[in-house]
């Protein structure tokens, strides 16, 4: 594994012995290297360190699925009333609207392959153009590239929170809006707002399931968890890599 690893990294500037060495202390990075190399199918990782140290040996070893630009992390929750998901959670610090827009493609279709029927809001401060702000101008773009690229998509933006879980208020503010019903793919501007919102709403909706993160545009089954990761969150995500794995192409 350390000679594929060093073939991988040595334009970096990696030496042959700082191979060895990270290969053998590394458990993502030889979990990575066993995927990549068809020992193994698919893998979970995460639950000691910083989501970042993981992506990057992923990155270095996986990378990118064709097609795509950038990585994402998903998270959903199977709450009392109803179910969410929120992208991105621990990735982008300051996404663009074109990683915006592709993440949030991504994700739809993760949902669509767990037969959950995505309706996309594009979260921001400001509520459909009320204010001048930098996200509210990012998600407009965003929502531009995504029709073009999803029509079928249901998404619209950019708006408040409560905009997107109350299709009441929705609908007196913009009765022109394109999503129906109460969002289930929140969309956040930056990696803060993602996951501090899904941590918020981890913690204060009570009795919940709390599946994730999904890496998005990573190329296999490999997903990132985080240190509060439960014991039923690890068997879920395992369960769920394994179907990935055994998707047909």
């Amino acid at each position: 594994y350390w000679t594929t690893y060093w073939d991988l990294m040595c334009r970096e500037g990696i030496t042959k012995e700082m191979a060895r060495v990270e290969m053998r202390r590394r458990l993502t990075l030889i979990g990575a290297m066993m995927v990549r190399l068809g020992d193994a199918d698919g893998m979970i990782c995460g639950t000691v360190g910083a989501y970042h140290d993981h992506l990057r040996y992923v990155d270095q070893v996986i990378g990118k699925k064709p097609g795509a630009n950038t990585y994402a992390a998903m998270n959903i929750l199977l709450l009392d009333q109803r179910t969410v998901a929120l992208v991105d959670t621990h990735v982008n610090d300051d996404p663009s609207a074109e990683q915006i827009a592709e993440f949030t493609i991504a994700a739809a279709e993760q949902m669509n392959w767990m037969n959950l029927v995505p309706k996309a809001a594009l979260l921001s401060r400001s509520n459909f153009g009320s204010a001048s702000s930098a996200s509210g101008s990012k998600m407009r773009r965003a929502l531009n590239i995504i029709t073009e690229r999803a029509p079928t998509l249901e998404v619209d933006g950019e708006m408040h929170g409560d905009c997107a879980l109350d299709e009441a208020l929705r609908l007196q503010i913009l009765p022109s809006s394109r999503l129906k019903g109460s969002a289930n793919l929140l969309v956040c501007p930056n990696v803060d707002a993602g996951n501090i919102a899904y941590n918020l709403l981890k913690t204060a909706a009570g009795s919940n399931v709390a599946v994730g993160p999904f890496l998005l545009g990573v190329n296999a089954p490999v997903h990132i968890l985080t240190s509060s990761s439960t014991v039923r969150r690890i068997i879920n995500m395992a369960a769920l890599t394994v179907l990935d794995a055994n998707r047909p192409a």
